[in-house]
């Protein structure tokens, strides 16, 4: 025995295309109107005469009462050899001049420089170590600017090994 089952066409449903689904529906047709671009011109020339919000937040950069590096004194270095190149890898640390424990450090870039952010209105103790190299130590007076910028210039090690020079690997 077979049997038969009636199909039925199903119904489609009519789309809405009336004004107001199709500004909820596309994310950009709301600019297409002009009274909309006017209106929006409008509000950012009135906040910016009025300096609700300024240029430099838009920028990305913080405005500097909201700084928590307000009072911070940098200390920037470049490490040279002793025939004046630039010594990439050199270990920097940097202490209190009244302490023992070493509480910043930084290694030197391809161009031999670094910055250390310390707090200001102190003395501080700065090591410069590097293979091949003799330690320098350095002292730095963060009581004065918020910034201070120093060049070291490494000796080499006097010794039987103190032949590879600054291409040594660490």
């Amino acid at each position: 025995m077979i049997l038969r089952t009636k199909t039925t066409k199903k119904k489609r449903k009519k789309k809405i295309s009336s004004a107001r689904s199709y500004f909820l529906w596309h994310p950009t047709a709301g600019f297409r109107r002009l009274t909309f671009v006017r209106l929006a011109l409008a509000l950012v020339g009135v906040a910016l005469l009025s300096g609700v919000a300024p240029a430099s937040d838009w920028a990305g950069v913080p405005q500097s009462s909201s700084s928590s590096h307000v009072h911070d004194f940098v200390i920037f270095t470049t490490v040279f050899t002793e025939q004046g190149f630039a010594l990439p890898g050199a270990r920097v640390r940097v202490r209190r001049a009244d302490e023992k424990k070493f509480r910043w450090e930084a290694t030197s870039d391809r161009r031999g420089e670094f910055a250390i952010r310390v707090p200001q209105d102190a003395d501080y103790e700065m090591t410069v170590e590097a293979r091949g190299y003799k330690m320098q130590i350095q002292k730095v007076d963060a009581t004065d600017g918020n910034r201070a910028d120093l060049t070291i210039r490494m000796e080499p090690q006097s010794g039987p090994h103190s032949g590879s020079g600054a291409g040594g690997k660490s």
